[in-house]
């Protein structure tokens, strides 16, 4: 069986691409493999994560680059790595809808909370769970979706709904939603996509 090769695109500390590195090694994305990790950002410890678990990593700044110029870049790797979908699993930078056309039902992104609730433009990271909490809502979740040209929009794969906990700070709820959903959803839906893609 040839496995679809999985590009996951990172900014940050890469909790959630570790979730995927674990998976893969527990046997769990079977007809996947991560191929190449990219990051927007140089510094971030999600390459030092990959690099452990013996996967390429590369930094593709979107700092100082126009949106062409950073899109070019990742593309560049994105080709040489033979990717044949692509995971953003806490990437922070927009990719354009010229760009998201490129790879039809082959873009899969994480987001913090129950779709619809909660997601659009300015809902990411911590700032999710803030809003989450300022709504005093008593469950959330995460969600994982397929990324076409709208925000937040396309298919949604798989959902998990965590419960809310009275005294919760942000910190608290988002690394519920971590444990309890986010590292959960991704690998299993990493899965779903790369079974679609695998060839025998």
């Amino acid at each position: 069986m040839s496995k679809a090769r999985i590009a996951v695109l990172v900014s940050g500390g890469g909790t959630n691409l570790e979730a995927l590195l674990n998976a893969q090694e527990a046997g769990k994305i079977p007809h996947g493999e991560i191929a190449v990790v990219l990051s927007s950002s140089a510094g971030a410890y999600a390459l030092e994560r990959a690099e452990k678990h013996g996967v390429p990593g590369f930094a593709v700044p979107r700092k100082g680059r126009s949106q062409e110029e950073f899109e070019l870049g990742l593309m560049e790797k994105l080709t040489e790595y033979r990717a044949d979908m692509i995971v953003l699993a806490g990437f922070l930078s927009i990719l354009s809808a010229e760009f998201v056309k490129r790879w039809p039902d082959r873009i899969l992104n994480v987001h913090p909370s129950l779709i619809p609730a909660f997601c659009g433009k300015g809902c990411y990271g911590l700032k999710v769970h803030e809003e989450a909490l300022r709504r005093g809502v008593k469950v959330t979740g995460a969600t994982v979706h397929l990324v076409n040209e709208i925000p937040d929009g396309g298919r949604i794969l798989l959902q998990k709904a965590v419960e809310v906990l009275p005294g919760d700070t942000p910190e608290a709820l988002q690394r519920r939603v971590m444990e309890q959903a986010e590292w959960l959803l991704l690998p299993q839906a990493a899965e779903m996509a790369a079974r679609a893609l695998a060839t025998d």
